[in-house]
């Protein structure tokens, strides 16, 4: 059984810290298939992380979560939340 449209949200995240050259984004992309959500995760010209999660508002959160800390090697100073109203829908979820 699929989740209702209803259930199910987009978010916009940037992750910043020690982030890129640390397996954060092969990492995310783990966690995001675990959690069964959609969308991509890429390296920012900045040193940030950029993530587009779809999914069940649950689903996301156990991911927010877990970016707070991220893989072994990352240090995280800053993971920054918004709500997406980008109609697009993703079928899979991708390292871009």
């Amino acid at each position: 059984m699929s989740e209702s449209n209803l259930d199910n949200e987009t978010v916009e995240v940037v992750v910043t810290g020690k982030v890129q050259g640390v397996g954060f984004r092969a990492a995310t992309a783990r966690h995001a298939h675990l959690h069964k959500l959609t969308g991509w995760v890429r390296n920012a010209p900045d040193g940030s992380v950029e993530l587009l999660l779809q999914g069940g508002t649950d689903k996301i959160d156990r991911l927010l979560s877990w970016l707070y800390q991220g893989p072994e090697h990352a240090r995280v100073e800053h993971v920054q939340v918004m709500r997406s109203y980008d109609d697009r829908r993703y079928q899979h979820f991708q390292i871009r």
